[in-house]
């Protein structure tokens, strides 16, 4: 039974994962290149997502924990969203796009934090289990990328919102598979905080937990630098196919998950995630220095994506097993919908629109060739931000005294 329900979850982040890849990536070029959106609409339409994100704890607390099992949510949210994508190329101008995108992402932000609580509540050993799970969500990113590129080479055209609204609507239909999740927050005794899901807020309460939720914050405005004006970056110096050789960085994302219970169990969350840190700090200094190293240049360029592997796992999913291990289970929704507000919402509206300033303040007068951005100036900042925050978090987060307990006693 517990193969039956890996493979099934596997197959969920597949899905889930080749929707969100299928756009996001190459978003910025095409809204650039094709739309010509200035960069600071350019930024706002990444914080779409953040937008979603944010609503999306609301919306796990008031019907999926409370009325609906999360599997048949999943399948409204996946069908509804992708008839929203297909609509969406049909959107020209910034005032009719931005809107259609917030909605669309009102429906897709939630399956993260409602897959991630499917999983975690019917894995045997998450800590063991769930990065093993994830990696399907790597290959699903890939394959996302190697479709655009290679198949449809979309990077600059509106058919990218075609290829995910279809992986979309059979991502809902695909989601009646999955085992029964019933809402956990039922009965007369449940107040309307812990439906809204503010019950997770005591966890606040432990200073640790409230140093790692700020470093979450703290690291998603200089994070989402590489999200916004990677693609784009890529393209002014004259890649071809670039989501597939972005697809690059799923690669290694498989590796490290494969990895992560081994780090997890033999280092702890402390230094898993403190490397995690570091690697967005190293990312953003080799693409900084890739600028006027010509000789050097690509191969800095492919060393900053490859590193994905240890930015998103040791710390993205590092994290949501941290936040996991820390909640009980009447509030592990609520947990994982707190830690999806901070990296896909609050986290990240504030990082897309500062990205996006950037972008526009350091956009050229006069472009050089294809080079229309000082693309220094745009990587510069989020690595000594990345600094700023690997020194907060080693000097006030501690490690989690059961995690150390348990190592002690396999020891």
């Amino acid at each position: 039974m517990q193969k039956q329900i890996r493979i099934k979850l596997s197959i969920f982040m597949f899905l889930q994962y080749l929707i969100w890849g299928s756009w996001y990536v190459s978003m910025a070029s095409y809204l650039s290149k094709t739309l010509q959106f200035s960069g600071e609409q350019i930024g706002l339409a990444y914080g779409a997502f953040a937008i979603g994100a944010m609503i999306a704890p609301f919306f796990v607390g008031l019907i999926a924990d409370r009325y609906f099992a999360s599997e048949k949510i999943l399948a409204f949210l996946g069908i509804f969203g992708g008839l929203l994508l297909f609509l969406l190329p049909e959107m020209t101008t910034f005032g009719s796009f931005y809107p259609m995108l917030i909605l669309y992402c009102c429906t897709y932000v939630p399956t993260l934090a409602l897959g991630n609580s499917v999983s975690l509540h019917h894995l045997e050993n998450p800590k063991r289990d769930f990065p093993l799970v994830k990696t399907l969500s790597a290959v699903g990113w890939i394959a996302a990328g190697l479709l655009l590129s290679f198949v449809f080479q979309g990077e600059l055209s509106a058919i990218q919102f075609y290829v995910a609204g279809t992986i979309s609507i059979l991502f809902g239909l695909f989601s009646l598979t999955l085992p029964h999740t019933p809402p956990m927050k039922t009965g007369k005794d449940v107040s309307l905080g812990e439906i809204l899901g503010l019950d997770a807020l005591a966890l606040l309460k432990k200073p640790s937990f409230a140093i790692f939720i700020l470093c979450m914050f703290l690291i998603c405005i200089p994070l989402y630098f590489y999200f916004v004006n990677m693609n784009l970056y890529v393209t002014e110096l004259g890649w071809e196919f670039t989501a597939a050789k972005m697809s690059l960085a799923q690669v290694s994302d498989v590796i490290f998950l494969i990895l992560l219970p081994i780090m997890l169990s033999r280092l702890g969350y402390k230094k898993t995630i403190f490397i995690g840190i570091a690697a967005w700090a190293a990312r953003y200094f080799l693409l900084a220095g890739s600028i006027d190293s010509v000789s050097m240049q690509n191969v800095m360029i492919f060393s900053a994506i490859l590193l994905h592997g240890v930015c998103y796992d040791f710390l993205f999913i590092a994290g949501q097993l941290y936040v996991d291990d820390e909640a009980n289970e009447r509030m592990r929704g609520a947990a994982q919908g707190l830690i999806a507000f901070i990296l896909w919402g609050l986290g990240a509206f504030v990082g897309t629109n500062m990205a996006g300033i950037s972008q526009s303040a350091y956009t050229l007068e006069n472009a050089i060739g294809t080079i229309a951005h000082d693309w220094q100036g745009i990587w510069i900042y989020p690595a000594w931000g990345s600094v700023a925050v690997l020194v907060i978090f080693v000097v006030f987060f501690r490690e989690p005294k059961k995690v150390v307990k348990l190592d002690a006693e396999k020891s």
